[in-house]
């Protein structure tokens, strides 16, 4: 008896009896139905001939069956929305490939011409793919040539319509990346809706790329997984990655995803795609960026370790300022809401600079020092007669600085106040507009008092259009009054979105496919940064940036795309937060909120995590000192960062790689490792109100020693410690 007889004999499903098909049978079904096979030492898969669709993939190493049964197979799909109908679709499955075949021994092409569409018969499109299989790694290209009168919005390629887990009682989960957070969404054995019922005709989850997320996704199960990444570091487009479970699932209070191969008559399987926005004009081709795929061993570190070597070939840094590389802490500094209350004077601001300079605070991040206050005058970036004039703002610079003290100015130069006369008379040209000529609206931020708190005059924003050559002029001039200010740099808020705006479709500006503004931010930020360079000396103050090269840029939650530009990231962090920006870029600036008035919890993050801490008492609205238990502690935490800065600030973290930590308790643990090799490993308790006893288990350890917070000097690690309540220790490799 056969291995599958035996499963189905045994009350096995069909998912369990074919995770276990061998390599050999793989190859051998493929032949025998004519399919055209690309195979490596890593990978198998196979094209059906007549349709083109991607019938068969399997990791050899594991016998993973990746797309498992070939009549789900699937290749394509196309919106070519018709004037008075949008739901206009070209379907893969009713196309007939003109032709599919191999033109390298490790490369097929695949093309269909005349495709036939469901709601406009046959259109002058092709649609020609190659897939490249090299090491184990499969490359998707495509070239849309678009000879109709019609505009192709999207193309939905490569298609997986069978995506299998690697076994049947294995959990498989869908990560990306979100202000620097690694984000996770369950597809099996839960799937729970992400668009559908609502939306789509099947429960449906979507990952945006470029588009306030991040450009891989990483389809992991337990011991392995698939890295899938858009392999273009311009982001010149939108794509979405896709996954929809069909026909749906058991119920939807469980959402459990059927355990058989079939329910009620109808196939049970769960789709990928990843979804290019290309909006191709008539009568143009479009290429689209290539889609990576490839399995690997290992959890969600061993997908990112791919997309860092990806990474590290077109990521330019530039430079950073000396000081941001150092162990330092900075304050965040509301001065003015978008109700005027005028908290903080500029000639007050250097009352908050002596005393950051007492305590150690190397900058100030300053909000709502603009006209209008704390979003309530963008994109001005003029000083407001409320607060002082210029020259009292940029004498208080000049003092802060002189004491040691950086001055960082905030600034949002994408968005416009609709209240404001500007925009009513000049910057309503340059917002925004939706494919039916109506302009794009965010509602604004509630502050302050109860009609504000209650969103009844809130200040309604615009969305600008980054992709105009003369908007980004515009925007360049206010930026320019930061650096004119003599600040030590600028932090451009909410710089990772443009408020749920992806295109701008307005004919005013010709745009024709529409203008992608996260494409644009990269020109804007190349612009703002060579406007630094570009202002003459005598504009830098004693103390602040030396010159336009050592301007600070910043942004809360930049894209990693934007990382080259904007070097310093802010975030707000939890004990939830799964750190993905720190493992991929060990030694970027990055910079946390800290928050409460006895923020140990918060501290010690930055602390195993290695982020940059900002204090912000009063929800940034008070003084340093007015939580001095967190800031007695921050204090203690950089002097230790300070004092051990070889082992947890200049090392490259690991997050929890190469160690384990044994406690009583619980406690959350970070890896980091000298270029020489030595370990240090931080610990901190997430116990409340008990200690909690931890050991180590560090293979192949040198003679250990452990310093906390508390107790700085370094003492001899017996292999056991006791950690107070909302503490932290550091053992290191002497």
């Amino acid at each position: 008896m056969d291995r599958r007889a035996f499963h189905k004999l045994a009350g096995f499903t069909a998912l369990a009896a074919l995770a276990e098909v061998d390599n050999a049978s793989v190859a051998q079904d493929a032949a025998a139905s004519g399919e055209v096979v690309l195979e490596d030492a890593e990978v198998i898969l196979a094209f059906n001939p007549r349709s083109g669709a991607l019938t068969r993939m399997q990791r050899k190493s594991t016998k993973w069956s990746i797309e498992r049964r070939p009549a789900l197979g699937a290749s394509f799909r196309m919106m070519v929305p018709l004037p008075e109908r949008s739901d206009n679709f070209v379907l893969g499955h009713k196309q007939r490939a003109q032709r599919v075949e191999k033109i390298a021994h490790n490369r097929v092409q695949i093309q269909w011409t005349d495709l036939l569409s469901e709601h406009a018969g046959v259109l002058p499109i092709t649609f020609t793919a190659t897939v490249t299989l090299q090491s184990g790694e499969l490359v998707f290209d495509g070239v849309v040539d678009n000879q109709s009168d019609l505009s192709v919005d999207t193309v939905e390629y490569p298609y997986f319509g069978d995506l299998t887990p690697p076994m049947p009682n294995a959990a498989m989960l869908a990560h990306s990346m979100f202000v620097g957070a690694l984000q996770t969404q369950e597809l099996y054995p839960s799937f729970a809706n992400n668009l559908g019922y609502w939306g789509d005709r099947y429960p449906t989850k979507i990952i945006n790329t470029g588009a306030f997320q991040s450009q891989f996704c990483l389809i992991q199960s337990p011991q392995q997984g698939m890295y899938v990444v858009m392999k273009d570091p311009e982001i010149r487009y939108f794509l979405q990655f896709i996954f929809s479970q069909l026909p749906g699932v058991v119920d939807a209070n469980a959402n459990a995803v059927p355990r058989t191969d079939d329910i009620s008559g109808i196939p049970v399987h769960l789709e990928f795609r990843p979804c290019h926005f290309v909006f191709a004009h008539p009568k143009s081709s479009f290429h689209l960026a290539p889609i990576v795929v490839r399995p690997y061993s290992g959890d969600w570190h061993a997908g990112l370790d791919i997309y860092k070597q990806w990474r590290a070939t077109w990521f330019g840094r530039p430079p950073i300022p000396a000081w941001v590389k150092e162990v330092h802490s900075w304050q965040q500094l509301r001065v003015d809401g978008a109700e005027q209350d005028y908290l903080v004077p500029y000639t007050d601001l250097v009352h908050y600079g002596k005393e950051c300079a007492e305590n150690g605070v190397r900058a100030i991040q300053v909000v709502g020092w603009a006209y209008g206050g704390q979003d309530g005058g963008d994109p001005d970036l003029s000083t407001d007669p409320g607060l002082g004039t210029w020259e009292q703002l940029h004498d208080a610079i000049a003092k802060i600085q002189a004491m040691g003290v950086k001055i960082i100015l905030f600034g949002k130069p994408i968005f416009a106040a609709i209240s404001r006369s500007w925009y009513k008379e000049v910057l309503y040209k340059y917002e925004c507009t939706d494919p039916y000529g109506d302009k794009y609206e965010a509602g604004g931020y509630s502050y302050t008092t109860p009609v504000q708190l209650a969103g009844i005059n809130n200040r309604r924003r615009a969305i600008m259009d980054v992709c105009c050559q003369e908007y980004r002029d515009i925007a360049t001039h206010e930026f320019e009054k930061t650096v004119k200010l003599g600040a030590a740099g600028w932090l451009f808020d909410e710089v990772m979105q443009h408020n749920g705006v992806i295109y701008n479709f307005s004919a005013d500006h010709g745009y024709n496919p529409p203008g992608y503004l996260f494409n644009a931010d990269i020109p804007l930020a190349r612009q703002f940064r060579q406007a630094a360079v570009n202002t003459p000396s005598n504009y830098f103050l004693p103390g602040g940036a030396a010159n336009g090269e050592d301007f600070l840029f910043s942004g809360e939650g930049p894209g990693d795309w934007l990382m080259p530009y904007y070097v310093l990231g802010y975030y707000r962090i939890n004990w939830g937060t799964v750190h993905a920006l720190r493992y991929i870029d060990p030694q970027a600036p990055l910079m946390a909120a800290v928050r409460g008035f006895n923020a140990r919890d918060e501290i010690n993050l930055c602390l195993l995590y290695r982020y940059i801490m900002e204090y912000e008492p009063y929800h940034f609205k008070g003084h340093i000192t007015d939580f001095p238990l967190t800031l007695e502690y921050g204090k203690k935490v950089d002097a230790l960062r300070k004092r051990y800065q070889a082992w947890v600030w200049d090392a490259e973290f690991r997050d929890n790689l190469g160690a384990n930590v044994p406690a009583d308790g619980k406690v959350r643990y970070t890896v980091f490792r000298r270029s020489g090799g030595q370990r240090a490993v931080v610990v901190a308790s997430l116990e409340q109100t008990k200690s909690v006893t931890v050991t180590l288990d560090l293979p192949n350890a040198g003679k250990l020693v452990f310093a906390t917070p508390e107790e700085p000097d370094a003492k001899s690690f017996s292999g056991s410690l006791r950690i107070p309540p909302r503490s932290a220790a550091v053992i290191m490799e002497s």
